[in-house]
């Protein structure tokens, strides 16, 4: 019989932690981005709709 090989365990750890660093740079932290800033982005426009604009107020003519 052969001696346990203890490399299979390390290569296959290396293996998930190299996918799961390329599944968050490349998929959750864009979707992050892009929601964070959308998000705000709707809060404005929500915002504005109540609020009117932003800008000094009309002179009074």
């Amino acid at each position: 019989m052969s001696a346990p090989d203890d490399t299979t365990p390390r290569v296959h750890r290396k293996r998930m932690e190299i996918f799961a660093f390329l599944f968050l740079t490349a998929i959750v932290m864009p979707l992050l981005a892009v929601g964070t800033v959308g998000s705000y982005g709707l809060g404005v426009w929500i915002y504005q709709m109540f609020a009117g604009p932003p800008g000094p107020p009309p002179s009074p003519h």
